[in-house]
């Protein structure tokens, strides 16, 4: 998997613009279930560009970002600037450089998939504190709700790159494996995105699985999008749905 470190160095700018965030009922489930307060400390590994750093951030909570591939890392950084509780660290989920039990969360959205998992599970054990938490997150876009995203779905698994090889759903067995032998909770929430055509467009172009410029298969993709985008648009707008996936449990 190492190929991943640059697969998105050159879809920074529209994984800023166009990527779902998470909603904010995340924060009341950990405090609920995982005891989150102001005072915990997270490391967000893969933290990318920044997007669920910032949910902690605006909380109050000190906040460790480690990212390994130096563009998203720098976005991360830039967008994140203002808040004094971000540290930014170049690392892994393998080897975050971290301090052994120096953190009560770690924190993964839309990463686990690229983790190796017995490397970092092992990782996590040593910076967790002893009562710490491991929170794995992301979106999981809805593709058999409406006749859009039934649409978009066909396209992806025609014209993306590695598209089924990569998606969340392919590692959710995997996750009673990377807890046990302790167990996991999961919460589930709603989440959405509304589109115009080039939003629409910078959205598929955020994703590391679709074909660039100059690949056969972009033009043919990109045509198929926009017949789909005039097919289906409402006031000029598309909308993507989610399930917003949080696992989260005690690694031992």
């Amino acid at each position: 998997m190492n190929s991943h470190l640059n697969r998105f160095s050159s879809r920074v700018e529209n994984y800023i613009k166009y990527r779902p965030g998470y909603p904010l009922e995340t924060l009341d489930i950990l405090k609920q279930d995982c005891g989150l307060t102001k005072g915990s400390v997270i490391a967000d590994v893969g933290s990318g560009t920044g997007i669920l750093s910032e949910i902690f951030l605006r909380n109050g909570n000190k906040v460790f970002g480690i990212e390994p591939n130096a563009p998203m890392r720098v976005a991360g950084e830039q967008l994140l600037k203002s808040f004094e509780n971000f540290v930014s660290i170049d690392g892994s989920a393998e080897a975050t450089t971290l301090e052994p039990q120096s953190v009560d969360f770690v924190t993964a959205a839309q990463a686990f998939h690229w983790f190796k998992r017995s490397e970092a599970k092992e990782e996590f054990k040593r910076i967790l504190k002893p009562a710490g938490w491991v929170v794995l997150i992301w979106n999981e876009r809805l593709v058999d709700s409406t006749p859009f995203l039934r649409d978009y779905e066909s396209l992806l698994l025609r014209y993306g790159t590695d598209y089924q090889e990569i998606r969340h759903e392919n590692v959710e067995p995997e996750i009673t494996d990377f807890f046990a032998p302790s167990s996991f909770r999961l919460k589930t929430l709603p989440n959405f995105q509304h589109f115009d055509l080039e939003a629409l467009n910078g959205r598929v172009y955020s994703s590391s699985y679709a074909p660039e410029p100059g690949h056969p298969d972009f033009a043919p993709l990109m045509a198929g999008l926009e017949e789909s985008f005039n097919a289906h648009s409402r006031n000029g707008i598309v909308t993507f749905e989610y399930e917003t996936k949080i696992f989260y449990g005690r690694v031992t």
